[in-house]
């Protein structure tokens, strides 16, 4: 039997394009926990190009963007010491694109916490594709109050 990622343990309902496990038509993106970092690995699909090849920049960053929410919430209810992850949004995140990604085999995708406080995190990660890392991203991810419509989305 696989094991459940993060987005499958605790938002099996949520229809978030990037990550959400109920969501028929997204990316799907699932995330595990390994000591301090979470890590991902997704396959992408010819229509997830740019041109033939590789993948576009869009969808690299979505699928970061995604994962390293996963791990600041992950992280935020660790440090909380909470049975459920906080309701992260992404308050704003940079994306390098350093060199070409190739769509044909699967991205590696790697996050860790580089600073936080009790509501938020910021996340540094990277997207390695054929052995290089191709993309690198930080971002600050914010846990939502109730009133904020993401409050109740896992």
């Amino acid at each position: 039997m696989t094991a459940l990622s993060l987005q499958e343990t605790y938002a099996p309902h949520n229809g978030c394009f990037g990550c959400g496990p109920a969501n028929p038509y997204g990316l799907r993106v699932r995330s595990f926990p390994e000591g301090e970092e979470v890590v991902c690995t997704w396959q992408p699909a010819p229509h997830h190009e740019a041109f033939p090849g590789v993948l576009n920049g869009g969808i690299i960053g979505a699928v970061l963007d995604c994962h390293c929410n996963w791990t600041a919430a992950w992280f935020l209810m660790k440090q909380s010491g909470a049975d459920t992850p906080p309701c992260t949004v992404t308050a704003e995140y940079s994306v390098t694109l350093r060199r070409p990604t190739p769509s044909k085999d699967p991205i590696i995708l790697r996050a860790r916490v580089v600073e936080s406080q009790d509501d938020r995190a910021t996340v540094e990660g990277t997207l390695t594709a054929g052995g290089k890392i191709c993309d690198t991203f930080r971002g600050l991810f914010v846990a939502v109050k109730p009133g904020h419509p993401a409050y109740h989305r896992w």
